[in-house]
């Protein structure tokens, strides 16, 4: 029986892995070890930066509200318990859009708000 070697496989693999490398420095792009350190650091930072995305978006599209609330001569907080109370389910993606671009459907909406809180 012939011996089996592992050559088309290891070769797929190491291919695999120093083409995820490319673009990268030196020897970093080109020697299969530190290619394959690198892209393995790459990879769990993108994994973990795909989850502070959506945190890092939820905290500007706060602050831009804030803002936006603040010069109606309210806070961040009232304003949110405000559009509760008023039924308002609009997520803060859509009011921190709407603080920008459209300021007198947003300044319709603090008004809605603050009447809730009286």
């Amino acid at each position: 029986m012939p011996r089996a070697v592992n050559g088309t496989v290891s070769r797929r693999r190491r291919k695999k892995i120093l083409k995820m490398a490319k673009g990268y420095r030196s020897v970093r792009s080109t020697a299969f070890r530190k290619a394959r350190e690198a892209v393995e650091h790459g990879l769990s930072y993108a994994y973990r930066d795909r989850k502070n995305r959506k945190r890092e978006f939820r905290r500007l599209w706060i602050a831009r509200i804030n803002a936006a609330v603040r010069a109606e001569g309210m806070n961040y907080s009232q304003f949110m318990y405000g559009l509760k109370k008023a039924d308002i389910q609009l997520d803060r993606k859509v009011l921190s859009d709407l603080a920008i671009n459209n300021q007198k459907t947003f300044k319709s909406l603090t008004e809605t708000a603050r009447a809730q809180l009286t």
